[in-house]
């Protein structure tokens, strides 16, 4: 019997985010899920090696690659309208969960307890809000790599993402805006 789970997570280059502006280039959520992966990573080792708190980086970015994939069957919902009302939001999540099963149907069974977890967002709250900071944090980058290449549509949308990165406290992420940001881009005095 053939699965077809891997088939459909190699279609994650098809769906495009940033839907409701004009993009300077194109992103896929096969891309923002490499670096959504690479800043959980990152930050999750800050978690662990500055902050001093218990953290798994390899879960963390197993946990972000994997944190869209029911969007395979979604599309990508842009965040004004995922986020404009609850019973949007949890409709929405509904769908998520509905999408994540079909993707879980598609392995066989003896895998499905491993992918599971990742797939339907069931592990720890705290690795939980790391993916997040990474996902708008991965946000944030492509919105001041969009104004840095003169497309100031995505201005508010960058001053927004780092404002939601800060509210989060999280020290890993404090960390990462203060040693690491400014080196991929604007201040969010520059983008004021």
């Amino acid at each position: 019997m053939a699965y077809n789970f891997f088939a459909y997570i190699a279609r994650m280059k098809y769906i495009s985010r940033w839907g409701l502006m004009r993009n300077s280039v194109q992103e896929n959520i096969q891309e923002h899920s490499h670096m959504v992966a690479v800043l959980a990573h990152t930050l999750a080792v800050i978690r662990r090696d500055v902050v001093g708190e218990d953290c798994d980086p390899g879960a963390a970015a197993v946990a972000a690659l994997y944190h869209d994939a029911p969007e395979i069957f979604t599309g990508d919902l842009p965040t004004p309208v995922k986020y404009y009302n609850p019973e949007i939001r949890d409709a929405y999540k509904a769908v998520e969960a509905v999408s994540a099963d079909k993707l879980l149907s598609m392995l066989p069974d003896q895998l499905r307890p491993a992918y599971a977890p990742w797939l339907r967002e069931e592990y720890d709250p705290s690795l939980r809000a790391l993916v997040k900071a990474a996902d708008k944090l991965s946000a944030h980058i492509k919105c001041v790599e969009e104004v840095k290449a003169g497309n100031n549509e995505f201005r508010q949308a960058a001053i927004q993402t780092l404002e939601a990165v800060e509210a989060m406290n999280l020290p890993e992420a404090a960390y990462f805006i203060e040693h690491f940001l400014p080196a991929l881009g604007l201040t969010l005095d520059e983008l004021q």
